[in-house]
């Protein structure tokens, strides 16, 4: 099966053939170019939902990942950014091994059908240049076959004519003889061309056209096989990313077969569990005979008969309400139990606590604002983080530390002297980090109940806090009660409760010995103190200064003898005895 012998006279339609397989072929290249970029658009729509829905860092949204349907959730957007990647890989190599390489095979291809086709034009045209000359020699062979008949004919004519001359006879004899040889001459020349044609038309027809048809098919043939291994690379490129597609699925199942949901239970607890006890029952009350009502240390009141005791969780006693004004006044009746019950019911959380009095409602220090459990968890992250800070700065030292010991040994390294500020600093930060570690490591003991609870004034006496912010209140766990859900609820019933059993303190506040002025200030502004623990200013009023700001933006001052609070620290410019040079202001 030959294009040569069974195809040798289709040269137009075997160009046309040639061009439509080359077309084809640039077809295929522009299908494969097309999926390449579909796969890359894939694969980056992929990754832009992967991280579409990662957890964004120190947001909420990081906590939540706790759970393992959570982290389930995350294990799958990072095996689909691999699912991803396998996708941009398929481009890859379909871009290498097929799209790049067809279109330089392409380009060869022209080539070779240019040359090709351009020799079969150039033995066509031979061939066609062999038959105009047999024509012409065929033509001119029978003209002068004609005029060798004519001049015959007139030979014969005047010979036959009685009445011609000798001579014009002998001149038409002669005319008619060179006619006839010119007739043999053309014979002669026709013959040859004829057997030259037929020469040349057998070569052409079994030689070179057969032969030019052959490098057309085989190119046609190369070009064939070549695009069935293109599509066979199309393929592969598919299957060699299945394995890793399949462990990418595979790491998707064994996410989701992590979670447990009975895990998750116990985080939700850990999360939300405030530590409180649900309160006690109420027992019945007879009001036919006088009221009489105990209820247990988890009740809604902790009234007993003759005088009220306070009770805070075990922790000693100390000043316990420094910022209640003192109230002369008799005590109020205690309001029924329904009325109370549903003011405790109905509620809103507040907070008595004077750290919330910052401005911007910033989280306190010590995460007194917290429930019991969530505030030891806090505590313990805070310390678990500072160790972690600690240990880094250790390890920085350590590292100075040696360099310096090189620099020593070697001199020409470096100046040791260079490094001792840097070492100084690293060492009071590790100072620093201690205190702070210590300062929450107390507080966490308080909460755990490894230690006793310290009062105010002991706080301020403990050099351990010296030069760190304090809060001059007690507890905010003081001020709560636990509703039947866990949260945080206060009756205003029990806050005018406790008001009035404050009164019963006031001989035991009335022993301490007021605070020293340590300086005066002057009120640059009008202060309302509306809330429990400060006290209100006139702009330019006078009065002394018992406790400069802590760094919690408040100052404590005192009017006359009885009358003392807090008030904000801008509002205000202090003057200190200690600093007799000048005035410290803070605006």
């Amino acid at each position: 099966m030959s294009w040569g012998t069974e195809l040798w006279d289709q040269f137009d339609n075997l160009e046309k053939h040639t061009q439509w397989g080359i077309d084809m072929l640039e077809k295929y290249i522009k299908f494969v170019k097309e999926r390449t970029e579909i796969e890359l658009s894939y694969a980056k729509q992929l990754r832009n939902l992967s991280k579409k829905y990662q957890p964004r860092k120190n947001s909420k949204e990081e906590e939540e990942y706790r759970y393992t349907a959570c982290k389930a959730f995350l294990s799958t957007l990072n095996e689909m950014n691999d699912y991803a990647g396998q996708h941009e890989v398929i481009s890859e190599n379909m871009t290498s091994q097929i799209t790049v390489d067809l279109m330089r095979y392409v380009q060869e291809l022209k080539q070779e059908r240019k040359s090709n086709f351009h020799d079969g034009r150039k033995a066509q045209q031979h061939i066609e240049t062999c038959w105009k000359q047999l024509e012409s020699s065929k033509r001119r062979f029978e003209r002068d076959c004609k005029e060798a008949d004519r001049a015959q004919q007139y030979f014969e004519k005047m010979d036959a004519d009685i009445n011609v001359t000798k001579a014009d006879v002998e001149k038409a004899r002669q005319q008619a003889q060179l006619r006839h040889q010119m007739a043999e001459d053309s014979k002669a020349e026709y013959s040859s061309t004829l057997q030259r044609f037929n020469q040349e038309q057998w070569e052409y027809y079994h030689t070179h056209v057969p032969n030019i048809f052959q490098k057309i098919q085989e190119m046609e043939e190369r070009r064939i096989v070549r695009i069935g291994e293109s599509m066979k690379t199309y393929a592969e490129a598919d299957r060699q990313v299945i394995p890793i597609i399949g462990k990418c699925l595979d790491g998707i199942v064994k996410a989701a077969e992590s979670i447990d949901q009975k895990n998750d239970s116990q985080l939700v607890i850990e999360a939300y569990k405030s530590g409180f006890e649900p309160p006690g029952d109420i027992e019945f009350e007879d009001y036919t005979q006088p009221m009489k009502r105990t209820v247990s240390d988890n009740s809604l009141s902790s009234a007993k008969e003759g005088k009220p005791e306070l009770k805070f969780g075990g922790k000693s006693r100390g000043k316990l309400w420094p910022f209640i004004k003192k109230n002369k006044s008799p005590k109020q009746q205690k309001e029924p139990l329904s009325h109370r019950f549903n003011e405790f019911m109905t509620s809103k959380p507040k907070i008595h606590c004077f750290r919330s009095l910052k401005r911007g409602g910033a989280t306190p220090e010590d995460f007194s604002n917290l429930p019991p459990e969530q505030r030891r968890k806090k505590l313990q992250q805070k310390v678990d983080d500072l160790n972690k800070e600690i240990q880094k700065e250790t390890d920085q030292r350590d590292a100075i530390t040696k360099m310096k010991d090189v620099y020593l040994k070697n001199p020409q390294m470096g100046d040791p002297a260079s490094l001792d500020h840097k070492l100084a600093e690293v060492t009071q930060n590790i100072e620093k980090l201690r205190l702070e570690t210590q300062k929450f490591e107390a507080w966490l003991a308080e909460v755990e109940g490894r230690l006793p609870a310290r009062s105010e004034q002991s706080r301020r006496q403990s050099g351990m806090y010296d030069g760190q912010t304090q809060q001059p209140v007690t507890n905010c766990a003081q001020d709560r009660e636990s509703s039947p859900d866990g949260s945080y609820t206060e009756e205003q019933s029990q806050e005018s409760e406790l008001k009035v059993l404050a009164t019963d303190f006031d001989d035991e506040f009335d022993d301490e010995e007021p605070l020293p002025a340590i300086g005066t200030c002057k009120a640059l502004y009008t202060f309302e103190g509306q809330n429990e623990g400060t006290i209100s200013v006139v702009e330019g009023e006078m009065l002394s200064v018992i406790e400069e700001d802590k760094g919690d933006g408040w100052t404590r001052i005192r009017r006359n003898e009885d009358e003392e609070g807090y008030v904000p620290t801008s509002y205000v410019e202090v003057y200190l005895d200690k600093n007799a040079k000048g005035a410290k202001t803070y605006i």
